[in-house]
């Protein structure tokens, strides 16, 4: 299973978050809803209604960020290291 790694600002969100968290997917789409199901809310944080990524999140499988960030089908193996960050604003 794919390691996925979250920055703190989530924690905020999602108490239960964990900083590495294991789960399955062959496709950043999959691991997406692997994320969904073990934190409930979380894929809507990540992704819009239609399954595109947020603005103001990015995504990256080792130190590559995904190329498709529409339909999220970049590959996902095992021994990947997946992280998930998000951008802040404010003034």
């Amino acid at each position: 299973m794919a390691t996925v790694r979250f920055t703190q600002h989530l924690a905020r969100f999602f108490p239960a978050l964990e900083q590495d968290v294991e789960v399955p997917g062959a496709t950043v789409s999959e691991i997406v809803r692997a994320l969904e199901d073990k934190y409930p809310g979380m894929g809507g944080y990540l992704v819009d209604d239609q399954g595109a990524l947020r603005q103001h999140v990015n995504i990256f499988i080792g130190n590559e960020i995904i190329h498709d960030q529409k339909r999220l089908t970049d590959k996902v193996e095992d021994t990947d290291k997946i992280f998930v960050l998000q951008a802040l604003s404010g003034g």
